[in-house]
């Protein structure tokens, strides 16, 4: 049974960015940017302001900060600098932090009290973090390098529970490392549905490094006037920390027993690769420096596993090339191309990892391994020619395009397709067969989203208990450096025939 796509069907849709809404562990100013007046605020800026909201509105910053630090703040706003710049301000006396994004006509500035702990110098921030990007960088291995992150991570926040799961091609994420205290649920190995970080979160990470929940009972903080007088809409909080979170996801955390989370993004080629989880049993408030150093080595680990896939890309595809020339001079050598592609160790099968292959080349039909039978092989030449298939074309799922496979998928699954010359007829072809794959889902993921009987409300799923689905596939994808490689392969081979032919 194939499970329902809610990510795309519904959470996809949802604009995360336009809730109006903040949590209440900060505050939040919208200035005209030519004059800085206030033009919005959070409802709670009574606390910081000792004013209310509506009297704040249409008043100049300058009323509530000194002039050297409204000066410091124009000189960094004349650098160009648009994104999250950070300021100190001094507000009735106490010191807070500022954060100011720079948009079209104003400023969204986002305010939080400042850490007074004068036992963390920056000299002691300095040094755990140096010694988290040594320790990170001795890893050799994706997995190894996501052990070492989530444990320096677990030690320096002290959260419960620290696990990191990785997006595959469906954006379904599998749990590859994680790091718990007794009593939490372990979920090792375990795949969540796309539906649990949908669409719309995982772009609005592209934005943000982190999202921090210190407590999801929070009650949200309302913004005013609700319209940005600017803009005559919702304020656009898509990169800002203290965004509100969806009704949704604080029921998700609750059927999970969490009540705190922190959430890190990992970047991979500038596409989320996946997330470090962080949760907590009780409220859990981090200080802005302890997130600093949580946004400072997303980009580290990022950067670590990027050099190491891009390391073992590389490699693979230097494997490739080394077997493709192989395959080029034996080819040569036999002055035959069924004895240099099909005969030899070094083979169409070893090349694209298959465990059958088919030449058919000048009305012969000539295979190695494991294939289909004569009438279904000259069937499958026919069908290629009536496709036109005149490109490096594959398939997992053979019998859903070429009826026949039906009867062979424990052969004949996948298949890659390399044409020589289709109007002749001539074309190379490997097989890969069906293999049961099962997936341990964290619930099931049919019922990630459930409906009240409106249509309209809706729920999480409330159990995370172990789901196993059992579903068929070709044994993997077919990689696209094969893919690639393939092309080059069909060059060598369009020319060899062409030689012999003059």
């Amino acid at each position: 049974m194939a499970t329902k796509n809610f990510d795309s069907d519904f959470c996809g849709s949802l604009p995360l960015h336009h809730v109006n809404m903040i949590q209440p562990h900060g505050y939040l100013l919208v200035l005209n940017t030519d004059s800085l007046n206030i033009i919005q605020v959070s409802e709670n800026i009574s606390e910081l302001f000792k004013a209310e909201a509506s009297k704040v509105i249409n008043t100049n910053i300058d009323k509530y900060i000194p002039s050297a630090q409204l000066d410091d703040l124009r000189n960094k706003l004349n650098t160009g600098i648009k994104n999250k710049i950070p300021v100190t301000l001094t507000i009735n006396e106490k010191p807070v932090l500022a954060l100011v994004h720079a948009h079209p006509n104003y400023l969204l500035i986002e305010l939080e009290a400042a850490n007074q702990d004068a036992d963390r110098t920056f000299i002691n921030v300095f040094e755990e973090v140096k010694y988290i990007m040594a320790a990170i960088e001795l890893a050799t291995s994706v997995k190894q390098a996501c052990e070492i992150a989530i444990h320096e991570l677990k030690r320096i926040s002290g959260f419960d529970g620290i696990m990191m799961y990785r997006f595959d091609e469906n954006w379904n994420g599998t749990v590859i490392a994680e790091e718990k205290n007794h009593g939490l649920e372990e979920y090792l190995g375990v795949t969540f549905p796309a539906s649990d970080v949908p669409k719309q979160a995982r772009q609005l990470y592209l934005k943000n490094p982190y999202r921090l929940i210190p407590n999801r009972n929070y009650k949200p903080v309302r913004l005013y006037p609700i319209l940005n007088p600017i803009t005559n809409s919702f304020t656009d909080l898509s990169d800002c920390n203290l965004r509100s979170v969806a009704a949704v996801h604080l029921e998700y955390l609750k059927n999970m027993g969490i009540t705190a989370s922190m959430s890190t993004r990992v970047i991979h080629n500038e596409r989320l690769w996946g997330l470090i989880s962080c949760h907590h049993a009780s409220p859990n408030y981090l200080s802005f420096e302890i997130r600093s150093i949580f946004e400072l080595l997303s980009s580290v680990i990022s950067n670590k596993i990027s050099s190491i896939l891009n390391k073992e890309d590389y490699d693979f595809v230097a494997d490739l090339q080394n077997r493709r020339n192989t395959l080029i001079e034996q080819t040569y050598t036999y002055n035959n191309l069924t004895a240099g592609l099909l005969q030899q160790n070094e083979s169409l099968l070893s090349l694209f990892k298959a465990t059958g292959a088919v030449i058919y080349i000048d009305g012969k039909i000539d295979t190695a391994g494991k294939v289909p039978g004569k009438d279904v092989l000259e069937n499958l030449q026919l069908w290629l020619q009536a496709k036109n298939m005149s490109k490096v074309y594959s398939t997992t799922q053979l019998a859903e395009v070429f009826d026949e496979a039906l009867e062979f998928t424990d052969i004949a699954s996948g298949m890659l397709v390399i044409p020589v010359d289709a109007e002749a007829g001539d074309y190379m072809v490997c097989f890969r067969p069906e293999v049961l794959h099962t997936i341990e889902w964290g619930g099931n993921p049919n019922n990630a989203i459930n409906f009240e009987d409106n249509g309209l409300n809706y729920h999480p799923r409330n159990s995370f208990k172990s789901w196993l689905e059992t579903v068929n596939q070709s044994w993997v994808l077919w990689h696209e450096q094969h893919l690639a490689i393939a092309e080059t392969l069909r060059s060598f081979v369009f020319e060899y025939k062409t030689k012999q032919v003059l």
